[in-house]
């Protein structure tokens, strides 16, 4: 099991990524949290994610962060490491609990659901500028950070703060802005916080209602306006699909790449957002254009919509370019249900 002691990464390390991971907990039934009997095991936590997706396309991955002396602490290390993701960097906090939280299975009729966290005081809170290996966390190609860790204690703002500070030779920074309201209540107003985090990275996954709660912006250019920094602005809307502003030299317009989404026939919608961001980062890790990189973020996010965790495995990367090099015609068509990222399966039933 990983200690405190952190390695340096290899120079060919792809992605870092910093952030709390948590112990989830699934009903064995729909209904109410009060009314569910037994629940299942298993993980979940933005970054830790978004590292174990990418680890199970391919790519050479390392997780920072910090999680108690505890079964829970043990039960997060080996799961996300068993997806091939490098944890030696994983610090275990004698003092500080390991988070977790349950939640209810989306009930189809009502589309209502709850979640409830335990995570105040874990040992992820307690990450700050002066207790993580920046050797680590700067020694990668693409270092992913998001909003949620900000939002978990002023240490982990500074820590963030410290990350996204302009410096020569930095790695890519990626930023979701995953603004989650109820972490930052009665700190730091969370819109201003995310907003200058967001600018001061190189690549930003928003989704276009999430801009608008946050921000009071609407629409992707008002988005851009908001956030003219960034080399690649990536606007999730939604059912729609995602609207990719890139940018193509100083005082030039934009390249803008709208692509659509695939009609997904959806068991839990947890964990869709991440899973489009390590598609979405897989493919620029690959140097593939930007709308096979948008279709990669879709192909991962209807892999995560068509199970009941935050994880799965990915479709087969022959798999995934196959349908992300299809025509517009016939990605429009594509339909996507469960077992669909096992290969050749529901062939016949992919365009409808």
């Amino acid at each position: 099991m990983p200690g405190s002691a952190a390695r340096t990464p290899a120079a060919d390390t792809d992605v870092v990524c910093l952030g709390e991971s948590m112990v989830t907990f699934l009903p064995s039934r729909p209904g109410r949290l009060a009314d569910v009997p037994s629940f299942s095991r298993t993980i979940g936590g933005a970054e830790s994610n978004v590292a174990c997706a990418l680890a199970s396309a391919g790519h050479t991955v390392t997780w920072v962060s910090r999680v108690g002396a505890d079964g829970f602490g043990d039960h997060l290390v080996e799961a996300v490491r068993a997806y091939g993701v490098d944890t030696s960097a994983v610090h275990r906090d004698p003092d500080r609990p390991t988070g977790v939280y349950f939640r209810t299975a989306t009930d189809r009729s009502t589309d209502v659901h709850e979640v409830v966290y335990y995570r105040a005081g874990s040992a992820a809170s307690a990450m700050s500028p002066d207790n993580v290996p920046h050797d680590v966390l700067l020694g990668g190609r693409v270092l992913h950070l998001s909003g949620i860790t900000a939002a978990l204690s002023a240490d982990c703002l500074a820590l963030l703060r410290a990350l996204t500070a302009p410096r020569p030779g930095r790695p890519l920074l990626s930023f979701d802005v995953n603004h989650r309201p109820g972490l930052w209540r009665g700190r730091d107003p969370g819109p201003e916080v995310l907003l200058e985090l967001a600018r001061r990275c190189d690549l930003v996954f928003v989704g276009e209602d999430e801009a608008e709660e946050v921000w009071g912006v609407r629409g992707t250019r008002a988005v851009r306006a908001a956030l003219p920094e960034p080399d690649v602005l990536v606007v999730k809307r939604g059912a729609e699909g995602a609207t990719v502003l890139s940018r193509t030299g100083e005082g030039r317009p934009d390249t803008v790449t709208d692509v659509s989404a695939l009609r997904v026939d959806v068991i839990a919608p947890v964990g869709a957002g991440d899973a489009f961001a390590a598609g979405f980062l897989s493919a620029t890790l690959r140097g593939l254009p930007v709308r096979e990189r948008a279709r990669h973020g879709h192909l991962m996010a209807a892999a995560v919509l068509t199970v009941p965790g935050d994880l799965t495995a990915p479709p087969s990367r022959p798999h995934a370019d196959r349908l992300a090099a299809l025509d517009d015609t016939a990605w429009g068509t594509l339909r996507l249900g469960p077992g669909w990222t096992e290969e050749g399966a529901n062939e016949e039933a992919e365009a409808v």
